[in-house]
């Protein structure tokens, strides 16, 4: 059984980008990271360390409730948007970049962890954050979540496995989402809602 992180180690892992888990840290914790199993050494220059499956269970497990609590607030560090705030958005010119960034992180993460090196298709980190990541590709396409009036998108889970659903005013904006998600690498089908007739989107990361 692997021993858990030290509590050195554990502010390494907690500071490890939100998007990519690209890490960074002094030469020796990162190698004992990577000793741990909890990072990686990307083979290629510049030769970055990254977490591992393992690392990112850890950096997004919840602390006991004796455990220091040693990371940043949610609120402090990159989220994705996913609609539906009580209170108006910044978009200003900051969240764009800060957007782009991670987007990029995103498509960089699937250079490195898709098998065939592939960027035009969902990697294992999007398979298992789903609305994350739907709202990560919808946000940075310009998409606007939805605020307090209700216009925009709004990324939800649902019982159905690796799927999301995508509401959006129906018309040219719903299909809109559909085209920014499929360009992405999701599969997204517009469904009917049987209560409220309302139409919506159901989306999954494609596999090929």
């Amino acid at each position: 059984m692997t021993r858990p992180p030290t509590a050195a180690q554990r502010r390494v892992i907690d500071a490890a980008d939100p998007v990519t888990g690209r890490l960074r840290g002094s030469e020796a914790q990162l190698a004992a990271l990577v000793k741990r199993g909890f990072a990686f050494r990307h083979p290629r220059p510049p030769h970055d360390h990254f977490l591992t499956p393992a690392g990112h269970r850890i950096r997004e497990a919840v602390p006991a409730p004796d455990e220091p609590v040693t990371r940043a607030p949610a609120s402090g560090g990159f989220a994705a948007r996913v609609g539906g705030a009580e209170e108006p958005y910044d978009s200003g010119p900051a969240r764009r970049r800060e957007v782009l960034s991670a987007w990029q992180g995103l498509l960089e993460l699937r250079r490195m962890t898709n098998a065939d090196g592939a960027t035009d298709r969902p990697c294992g980190w999007e398979r298992t954050h789903l609305v994350r990541a739907a709202a990560l590709a919808l946000e940075a396409a310009g998409h606007h979540p939805a605020g307090p009036d209700g216009d925009g998108y709004r990324v939800r889970a649902t019982p159905q496995p690796e799927a999301v659903a995508v509401h959006a005013p129906e018309g040219e904006e719903l299909r809109a989402c559909a085209a920014t998600l499929e360009r992405a690498g999701w599969q997204a089908g517009e469904y009917t809602e049987p209560r409220t007739r309302a139409r919506y989107l159901l989306a999954s990361p494609r596999r090929v």
